[in-house]
């Protein structure tokens, strides 16, 4: 068989990736926000059926999916043992012998996420590999904690070792169009990070519409988010290929505007292999090769994973195996 690592160097732990340095807050520009929804529907919808990846370029992509993974626990009963575990599958996302087969064998995850208690345990067991470790912060998942609070959770978090930084934002300010507000307080939670790269959650399936989706995408960046984030994944609706699009037209807007990089990560409700070739191939067609790189694309993912698995040992041995031989913690 063929092998992919040759063609496919890039997959491997790269460093964090470039700042958004952001802009004072530009009202016209916000307001200007026009979103045709039927348009943005129908683009999304053809995603699915437009392209079509099989055999060994389809390997290549779900490689490119896991090495763009933030492979993330969340969950109130982690521990110690289960980040640990989780640290070990993001060293060794892959059963060493598929990757051996399609010539990957360097291929890890590009960061793991997890609660600010977490962050010892994942520095440990992480140590030497190159994976950074990315904290939830400011009150996780609602943010509606005082801000003194979510200001001090972040620097906690970085002072702890976390080089990234996932921070929710307050929903009410999108909802009553306060966008001063909004960057305001984005700007203290950049400032908080210093060295570590802040990830902007949107929370999109609590805004009301792609038009409110857009405006918190502009301003987040505005006030110097180096990524814009879906969802906690804790929402009933979390990342769609419809509000992705918005986003990273958003992003594509706010390049050519400011020529200021700023990341995407899709979470919540991405599980199935053909769900981040999706994504993927959307990222491609509306930003190009260079968002396709760890240091500006992330799926915040768990399950995800396990499914990419059973995808690469199909294309291998010809043959699925079981879900739970491929479990992650």
């Amino acid at each position: 068989m063929k092998t992919l690592g040759q063609d496919h160097a890039s997959l491997a732990p790269k460093p964090i990736g470039p700042r958004n340095e952001g802009c004072a807050l530009d009202l016209g520009w916000v307001r200007s926000v026009r979103i045709n929804n039927a348009a943005v529907a129908r683009r999304a919808a053809t995603l699915p059926t437009r392209r079509s990846v099989k055999g060994a370029h389809q390997a290549a992509w779900l490689c490119k999916a896991v090495a763009c993974m933030d492979l993330t626990t969340l969950s109130g009963d982690d521990t110690a043992a289960r980040v640990r575990r989780l640290c070990a599958k993001a060293r060794q996302p892959v059963r060493a012998d598929l990757l051996q087969a399609i010539g990957m064998e360097r291929l890890q995850v590009g960061a793991v996420c997890v609660y600010h208690e977490m962050i010892g345990p994942a520095l440990e067991a992480l140590e030497g590999s190159g994976i950074p470790v990315a904290a939830v912060s400011t009150g996780f998942p609602a943010g509606l904690s005082p801000l003194h609070l979510r200001l001090a959770e972040i620097e906690q978090s970085v002072a702890a070792g976390a080089q990234e930084i996932d921070i929710v934002i307050s929903r009410r300010h999108v909802l009553e169009g306060d966008w001063g507000a909004l960057h305001d307080e984005l700007r203290r939670f950049r400032e908080a990070c210093g060295p570590a790269h802040m990830k902007g959650i949107l929370a999109t399936g609590e805004l009301g519409d792609l038009g409110q989706v857009a405006r918190a995408s502009l301003v987040a960046m505005m006030a110097g988010a180096d990524f814009i984030k879906t969802s906690t994944g804790k929402e009933p609706v979390n990342a769609t290929l419809p509000v992705g699009l918005v986003m990273l037209r958003c992003i594509r807007d706010y390049h050519e505007r400011t020529g200021q990089w700023v990341g995407m990560k899709p979470a919540g409700g991405i599980s199935k292999a053909k769900d981040a070739l999706n994504w993927l191939v959307m990222v491609k067609e509306e930003l190009g090769d260079r968002w396709l790189e760890p240091d500006l694309f992330r799926f915040g993912a768990s399950s995800l994973l396990g499914d990419i698995e059973r995808q690469l040992e199909h294309h291998v041995t010809g043959a699925y195996s079981a879900g739970w031989r491929h479990g992650l913690a």
